[in-house]
């Protein structure tokens, strides 16, 4: 269970937070969310494919695996790649909007979150560390590319850009996996796309992170690699 309160300088002067990595700290998950902004460094090490959320909306998300509470990329208390996306990062923290104001939000039955050992948050003085100052420029990238990513999921329905796939799996140990209920990028139909869509895409900074969704497809030959050696370690 979450509580989520507002951050202040009084009351959480001696709250800590554990920033390494581990399934104890939250971090086996099988993914995470992402935003166009982020899709370059994503595409790096991750699979970027579309869910729809609670709302019914499509989301972009970062998979780290092919089973639900799977992060293949979680190693003990290393995260074994060299871009971890920000929805992760920002972890406990998260931003409240109240009008037009932006505030920082800290989780307090997070696992991170303690008062002994991690990072402190404020200084004796009440000034925050260099550590929380890092923790909201993540968070400001992270709500700002958020907000942005509406309308960019609204021009790949208008060009009817979204397609469901269903991958099927044999892996080393003779077992199969099955990865359903996520959506792609439709390159037939981006191809398809007269020059005018194209360019009006272009225009408005979609047509990157089309080709950036594209390209991480390959990156589920890792996934499966993967998931290869871990399950021939454990045998």
């Amino acid at each position: 269970m979450s509580q989520h309160v507002l951050l202040n300088n009084v009351e959480h002067r001696t709250l800590r937070v554990h920033a390494g990595h581990g399934a104890a700290l939250g971090d086996a998950v099988m993914r995470a969310l992402t935003f166009p902004a982020e899709f370059r460094d994503v595409q790096a090490h991750y699979p970027i494919v579309f869910a729809r959320d609670g709302e019914g909306r499509f989301v972009p998300l970062a998979l780290f695996g092919l089973e639900d509470g799977d992060n293949l990329f979680l190693d003990g208390a290393r995260w074994d790649a060299t871009y971890v996306p920000l929805s992760i990062r920002r972890q406990p923290f998260l931003v409240g909007v109240s009008g037009e104001e932006r505030l920082l939000h800290v989780d307090l039955e997070h696992p991170r979150v303690t008062t002994d050992g991690g990072e402190t948050l404020f200084h004796d003085h009440g000034v925050a560390t260099e550590y929380l100052e890092r923790v909201k420029s993540v968070l400001l990238a992270l709500h700002d590319g958020v907000m942005a990513t509406p309308a960019f999921i609204d021009a790949l329905l208008q060009h009817g850009l979204l397609e469901s796939f269903v991958l099927d799996v044999k892996l080393d140990d003779g077992s199969h996996n099955r990865l359903a209920g996520f959506h792609t990028i439709d390159e037939a139909r981006l191809q398809a796309l007269p020059g005018a869509a194209l360019e009006r895409l272009a225009h408005e900074g979609y047509l990157l992170p089309i080709y950036m969704v594209l390209a991480s497809m390959s990156r589920f030959r890792d996934l499966i690699e993967r998931t290869n050696r871990r399950r021939a370690a454990a045998a």
